[in-house]
């Protein structure tokens, strides 16, 4: 009899249709059905003698909840025996409702929690204890209509001290990758440890997720330069962590990021499921996306009503070679400009007409654009990235380019300030989405979510007189970690870069490295906050809410996420 192995992840949802992601034990049929009558199923595909699932469900109804089982050849799996939490549901959205805001969760960063009972020695898990609250009233005003996992869900080169036993009884350690994963079959024990946390398995259970990953999901500080590339690809282990990481992310989050009609037109999922074993299929795919980052997309949009998601892959679509680094390869950015502006009305900035780039005037009323890295960072980290993008191309000689290199690789210096035409290009790409003073469509926020640096924050960019500015009110909403540790050190360092002081030596970076002004100047106006923590945007029509909640262990009790700040970004 097929068992339930991992999951289910309810990922996509919309009006009438949603897909439920499940690992199951063996080959079978897996099945949804709802208390509302409408289902379900499909067959398994299987990779790595693993069997999974992408379950499509239709047939719901628009602002509607209804509770939900998982079936494996026709036995129910799912909701598990004797389980505590209230049964699993998909919410569906009435976007004609007014009345009915869309409430956006994110974070970042997540290390597995320690099992039940042990120490964790980072604190408080958010999305534990955001799952016991919610459980604790699952009729909640406060419930996620979806949450962004902005990435680093998996840690694949930090494993826990349980995943080294794991690993050092399949092979010695002593032998690279030593205690990092090697292969797809240890990638799977990454998952296993992270989704099948109980509390966190509810919770993705019965919240609609959204993913894109970071470095760690496959190694830190990937992709950083041509250098670094050079390096890895010499090694004799790095050739299969990275096609593992690409097939594990495919499978285990990639997909559930579609929507049924990009599914449907998907060719590698068409070939993985035709075929009784879709491994050979998986790993030619991720080996040619690995070799020519320009054959896959990873980044993806959602429309929820009047509010458009842009995930942006900051990571795999990187053109490093220098002289010509970019964040987003050609295609890649293309992609994001044509999404970005699709449907929206821009101008007048320079007195002229608006011009409507779409179908629809003004398709949005937000845009939010979810990259792992900040946009705008510390000022004095910004400037030191662009200083030592500076010296790698050159700007003061070999000596230093070759100094800059070694800085780079050791300090993580490989942000968005780290690739300087690609930090004006999306400056000046939010300002074109953002509307001109006067335009009539013009959105009212645009909001670029990001993670990774382990901490939050809110700041604002501010365009220079005399240069085209957005109408919509632009931030940059950074949190980070969902589970993880900040060192003391790396702390204050943070603190120092947001600081005067900061900003004063950071432009000591800046000229000698013959630095141009960045297209905007910015300020801090939120933050910076330290610890396990999530940010929830409420928008409803025009109006924008943004509220960060840490989490905090309590005496004699479970940890509970507190508010820290609640600012209105926009107002109807």
């Amino acid at each position: 009899m097929a068992g339930l192995r991992l999951g289910p992840l309810l990922r996509f949802v919309d009006g009438s249709a949603a897909t439920v992601w499940i690992e199951a034990s063996r080959p079978c049929t897996a099945e949804v059905r709802c208390a509302d009558g409408s289902s379900g199923h499909t067959r398994t595909f299987q990779i790595c003698g693993h069997h999974y699932a992408l379950i499509p469900v239709t047939g719901l109804t628009p602002g509607s909840t209804t509770a939900y089982e998982v079936l494996l050849d026709g036995v129910q799996v799912w909701p598990l025996a004797g389980s505590p939490f209230p049964p699993s549901t998909i919410r569906t959205p009435a976007y004609d409702d007014a009345a009915r805001p869309l409430r956006v969760a994110f974070g970042s960063c997540r290390w597995a929690a320690a099992p039940a009972g042990e120490h964790d020695p980072v604190g408080a898990d958010a999305l534990d204890t955001l799952a016991a609250q919610l459980a604790a009233e699952p009729d909640t005003e406060h419930r996620p209509d979806v949450l962004l996992l902005l990435g680093d869900q998996v840690y694949a080169d930090q494993t826990s001290p349980a995943t080294r036993r794991y690993l050092a009884a399949r092979r010695d350690l002593r032998d690279a990758p030593g205690d990092q994963v090697a292969d797809y079959e240890e990638y799977t024990r990454l998952y296993y440890e992270s989704w099948l946390d109980p509390e966190v398995r509810w919770l993705l259970s019965t919240v609609p997720s959204c993913m894109i990953f970071d470095d760690h999901d496959v190694i830190d500080d990937w992709n950083t330069s041509a250098a670094w590339l050079a390096g890895m690809r010499a090694t004799a282990w790095w050739n299969e962590r990275v096609l593992s990481g690409l097939m594990s992310y495919w499978v285990h989050q990639h997909l559930g990021n579609l929507a049924p009609a990009e599914l449907a037109a998907d060719p590698v999922y068409a070939a993985v499921r035709a075929d009784p074993d879709g491994t050979d299929r998986l790993r030619e795919f991720a080996a040619r996306a690995d070799a020519d980052p320009m054959s896959a997309r990873w980044s993806y949009r959602r429309d929820f009503g009047r509010v458009r998601l842009l995930m942006v892959d900051t990571r795999a679509a990187r053109v490093l070679t220098e002289g010509d680094r970019s964040m987003l390869d050609p295609a890649e950015a293309a992609w994001l400009r044509e999404q970005a502006l699709d449907g929206a009305t821009h101008g007048p900035a320079d007195g002229g007409a608006p011009e409507s780039l779409g179908a629809a005037s003004g398709a949005y009323d937000h845009l939010l654009i979810g990259t792992s890295l900040p946009w705008l960072l510390p000022h004095l980290v910004h400037d030191i990235e662009g200083w030592n993008a500076a010296l790698c191309r050159g700007e003061r000689g070999a000596r230093w380019a070759r100094f800059g290199e070694k800085l780079r690789g050791r300090a993580d210096l490989e942000h968005w300030a780290a690739f300087p035409a690609s930090f004006d290009a999306l400056t000046a790409l939010i300002a074109e989405a953002g509307g001109g003073a006067g335009s009539p469509g013009a959105p009212a926020t645009v909001c670029v979510l990001s993670g990774d640096v382990h901490h939050a924050y809110v700041a604002e960019p501010a365009w220079p007189a005399g240069a085209p500015a957005p109408a919509a009110r632009v931030v940059q909403l950074t949190c980070s970690p969902l589970h993880n540790s900040i060192p003391a050190s790396i702390r204050a360092g943070f603190r120092l870069g947001w600081s005067r002081f900061g900003r004063a030596l950071g432009r000591r970076f800046a000229r000698h490295g013959r630095l141009a002004a960045p297209p905007v100047s910015w300020r801090r106006t939120g933050g910076p906050w330290f610890g396990n923590q999530l940010m929830t945007l409420t928008l409803r029509g025009r109006a924008a809410r943004l509220q960060l909640h840490r989490a905090r262990a309590a005496r004699g009790g479970p940890a509970r996420l507190r508010e820290t700040t609640d600012v209105t970004l926009s107002s109807p």
